[in-house]
């Protein structure tokens, strides 16, 4: 199994489309064989699915993620934990536990130029809402 991770700074990225960083684990017999981060190379929501695909990876976990990017990952027969958070290593551990905590309906619209950002079920004060790029508290969490 190879699991990917939306990455920052150690913690799971809340943007899919916008990640500039993937933590990839191998994982066989139960344990972690290997980990390494990827940069996407500026990808985009439907081209980082096909990147996933490229380097082997089967299963997903992020914060926020689209319509778009779900179904380029459902048709690469990617399995998404979405709505994810926290530190990735703890989010991969807690995968083969079987006891993440994500949410299968989030879901992040955009409406650029709106001024409006709805990502996910988080409210402004449970993360950096300032790591979303082009976005800063002024936008609408909820």
């Amino acid at each position: 199994m190879k699991v990917a991770v939306t990455y920052d700074k150690g913690q799971v990225f809340q943007h899919f489309g916008h990640t500039k960083l993937f933590k990839v684990y191998e994982i066989k017999d139960g344990a972690i064989v290997s980990e390494v981060v990827l940069p996407t190379m500026g990808s985009g929501h439907g081209a980082l699915a096909n990147f996933l695909v490229t380097f082997g990876v089967d299963t997903l976990i992020c914060g926020g993620i689209g319509g778009g990017a779900r179904a380029a990952l459902a048709e690469a027969g990617i399995a998404l934990y979405p709505g994810a958070t926290g530190d990735a290593d703890e989010q991969v551990k807690a995968l083969m536990e079987g006891r993440l905590a994500y949410d299968p309906d989030t879901v992040c619209d955009h409406h650029h130029g709106e001024g409006e950002h709805n990502c996910g079920d988080h409210d402004c004060g449970d993360h950096d809402c300032g790591s979303h790029e082009g976005h800063d508290c002024g936008h609408h969490c909820k």
